[in-house]
Formats: C-alpha cells, sequence, structure tokens
C-alpha cells in the first residue's frame, strides 16, 4: 500500500510540473503579441494596395487614339463574327433535333441498346434494337446532287424514279399523278438528254448523272430490267448524303402522298409481290414427304418477294451494304435479275462460307401500297375493298402497264367504276 501510495504522488507532482509549464508559455505569447500590436497596429505583412480599376465607360472618348478606336471595331466585327457562327450552329442543331424527334423515340432505345450494359426488363417488356443510326452526311461524294437535293427534298426524304426515253409515256402519267395527289419531294434522274428535257418543259425535277461511259450505255438504250438493275449503283449517292429514298418504278400511279404512311422503323421497308395475308406476311408452309414416315411433315417459313420496284431505303450502314451487294452481283452476272438478288442478300441468313446482311425490314400494307395482281384479281371484285383507296398501284403482273394505269386513274381519280371491268386478271 505504502509503495502504491508513493507512486501516486510521484505523478502527481510530474502532472503539477507540466500543468506550470503550459500556464507560463500562455502568458508569454499574451505579453509578445500586446508588444507587437502596439508596435505594427496595420500587421507585419502589409498587402500593396488594391488599384482602381477604371470601367470602360467612364474613359473620355476624348483620350481614346484612333488605334483604341480601331481595335474596338475589330472586336465588334469579331463579335458579329461569332454571333452569325453561333447562329448556324444552332440551326444544324434545330435540324440534328428534327431528326431525332422524327424516330418517334427511336434515338433513346438506340441509346439504351448501344449505351452500357443493362438488365433485362420483366417478362412481356423487352424490346430490341430495330432502327440502326444513319450514317453521318458527305457531300463531298457529289456537291451537284446535294444541292440539287437540298432544294427538293423534304425532312431528307425524296421519291427517286429512274427513266429514259423508253418509258416517256408512262413517266408522264407518274408524274401527272405526283402532281395532282400535291406530292413536292420527287426526282427523275434521267438517263438520256431526251428524258432531261421533257422534264424540264414539264416543270418536273429532274437530275442527270455525270457521264460514266458504262452506266450510260444501259441507261440510254436498256429496257425496263437493264434500267431497274441501274437504281442500285445510283441510289448509294443518295444515301452516302444522308438522305431516304423512296425508290419508284414509273408504272406506278399515285393516289396519295406514300410520306404520310410509312413506318421509317427499318432500314428497308419495301411492297410486297404477295396478294394476300399469307404470300405478303409470311406462312408456315408444310412440306411432306411420304418415304421419311414418322416424319414426313418439315415445317417451313415462306414469304413472297418484296417488289425491287417500290420500297423506302433509309441512310444507314446496312443499306448501304445492300446496295452494294446487289450491284456487285449484277455487275458480275448478265442473267441476274435484279429482284431476285435483292432479296436473297435482303433474307438470305448467314451460313457457312456466307455472312448474310444484318439489315432490318419491314412489308408495307399490301392494301395500301397494291400490286396489279391485287387490284385485277382481288379487289376490283370485291364490293368493300373497292372502296378503299390505297396509296400507290405498282402494275408488275402485267405487261399491258401504259393502258391499266390509265384505267387506274379512270377509276380512282375519276370515278369511272367499270374502267377496270373489261381487264383479265393476268396477261393475255
Amino acid at each position: 500500500m505504502v509503495g502504491r501510495r508513493d507512486a501516486l504522488l510521484t505523478r502527481d507532482k510530474g502532472q503539477s510540473s507540466v500543468g506550470s509549464r503550459i500556464v507560463a508559455a500562455v502568458v508569454v505569447g499574451v505579453l509578445i503579441g500586446c508588444v507587437v500590436a502596439f508596435l505594427a497596429p496595420n500587421g507585419l505583412l502589409t498587402a500593396s494596395p488594391t488599384p482602381l480599376i477604371r470601367h470602360p465607360k467612364m474613359v473620355s472618348s476624348a483620350c481614346e487614339s484612333p488605334e483604341q478606336v480601331n481595335l474596338l471595331k475589330v472586336d465588334i466585327l469579331s463579335a458579329k463574327e461569332k454571333n452569325s457562327e453561333l447562329k448556324k450552329q444552332v440551326k444544324d442543331l434545330m435540324e440534328k433535333l428534327r431528326l431525332a424527334e422524327q424516330g418517334k423515340g427511336h434515338a433513346q432505345e438506340q441509346f439504351l441498346v448501344l449505351g452500357d450494359s443493362h438488365k433485362a426488363g420483366p417478362f412481356g417488356t423487352v424490346k430490341a434494337l430495330r432502327t440502326n443510326p444513319p450514317v453521318i452526311p458527305d457531300e463531298s461524294v457529289n456537291p451537284r446532287l446535294a444541292k440539287i437535293l437540298g432544294e427538293v427534298a423534304i425532312y431528307k426524304e425524296i421519291i427517286v424514279a429512274l427513266a429514259n426515253t423508253n418509258v416517256k409515256e408512262m413517266l408522264q402519267l407518274w408524274f401527272t399523278n405526283i402532281k395532282k395527289v400535291g406530292i413536292p419531294n420527287y426526282l427523275v434522274v434521267a438517263l438520256d438528254d431526251n428524258i432531261e428535257e421533257f422534264c424540264k418543259s414539264n416543270d418536273v425535277p429532274v437530275y442527270r448523272r455525270d457521264p460514266d461511259q458504262g452506266v450510260d450505255a444501259v441507261g440510254k438504250s436498256g429496257g425496263n430490267h437493264a434500267v431497274s438493275g441501274l437504281k442500285f449503283r445510283i441510289l448509294r449517292e443518295f444515301l452516302q448524303l444522308g438522305y431516304s429514298v423512296l425508290l419508284s418504278d414509273v408504272d406506278i400511279v399515285y393516289l396519295q402522298n406514300p410520306f404520310d404512311y410509312l413506318y421509317r422503323d427499318s432500314d428497308v421497308e419495301s411492297m410486297s409481290d404477295g396478294h394476300n395475308n399469307m404470300t405478303a406476311y409470311g406462312y408456315n408452309d408444310v412440306f411432306d414427304e411420304p418415304s421419311m414416315g414418322w416424319a414426313r411433315y418439315a415445317h417451313t417459313m415462306r414469304i413472297w418477294v418484296y417488289n425491287s420496284g417500290f420500297f423506302y431505303i433509309r441512310p444507314t450502314i446496312p443499306s448501304i451494304e445492300l446496295l452494294d451487294r446487289v450491284a456487285n452481283r449484277l455487275s458480275n452476272d448478265a442473267k441476274a435479275w435484279d429482284q431476285a438478288v435483292f432479296n436473297e442478300e435482303l433474307f438470305f441468313p448467314s451460313h457457312p462460307g456466307y455472312d448474310g446482311l444484318y439489315a432490318a425490314k419491314r412489308t408495307m400494307d399490301m392494301y395500301l401500297f397494291m400490286n396489279s395482281k391485287v387490284l385485277f384479281k382481288t379487289v376490283r371484285k370485291d364490293a368493300k375493298l373497292k372502296k378503299l383507296k390505297p396509296v400507290i398501284i405498282h402494275v408488275n403482273y402485267h405487261p399491258n402497264k401504259f393502258e391499266r394505269m390509265k384505267a387506274i386513274v379512270e377509276f380512282y381519280a375519276n370515278g369511272k367504276q367499270d374502267a377496270l371491268d373489261h381487264f383479265p386478271d393476268g396477261s393475255d
């Protein structure tokens, strides 16, 4: 107990000594502070006085030199130039915004799919990306065409038809009905001088390509199939310039504005050669092979081909690849039919030795975008269907195109109810 008490006394004395030293240090510090405050009332470190800043408006104009005036003028001019540039940037941004809104929310879908990885939503709510983003326009590809499209196209969309003198009569009926409907954004690609002058004399927007020895030879003298094959090469420039094209043959009668009925959610949106819901939109066709016994039935998926004479194509990478593939195959095989090649490249899947085209596609409503088989075999014989007004009718199934086109105009535009009656269902 005694040892413990001595230890406690010793510790108390040590703590008392430390406390005394702290108190002494505080007292000395206070005394030094008082002395410094007395000798240097503004502080030991004095800042330099803040200079007086005069506002430019306070400077008398009489004191301004000519050099200063010139500098001010230069500054004003520079500000005006910057303002003009900002206005241009705002205009460009507004155009980009309009294009983004036109996609009906596709920009948001692209962000969700192409951005960071994310979890799948609840069952039944997951939607895959269907719309590929457009390419960046490149006006250097064809400045002359870019200028024409800038004047004629609306919302970067345009109807395009290729024509030479062989189809002059049908071409006139084609653009006459386009004008009646009130469609302003269309363009004829003239393949010879005669058609170019014909379009100009009828106030029809026309574009004549720069001379191309191989292409011009086909364009001037070629028939329907030869000219049809050219379009895939020519359309490429339109897409590179950033324009969506509604490609149209001239054996088509326009009854409404087709741009009011497009979905614009796919790379290619095409009318069908199908004549009913099954053939136009696809069906499960069962193949029967009795020799296989129990496995005699094989299910196949079938759809009738897209019509390469009327389709809407957006300026995307898959679309341009499609045009390149078709044009390449047609140039290497003179016997190939452009419509068959067009569908093979669009639909055939990837398989060993072949990489398929990854393009989104949509089939148009067959009663709005109607082929002549649907019209003459079904619609004209059905009292209810006859009351429908198609957007366009493509006389693709029949050889006497011009006569049937005139009859279609009489029936739908002029109200002559028996105008279609005397034609056979097919060709004679």
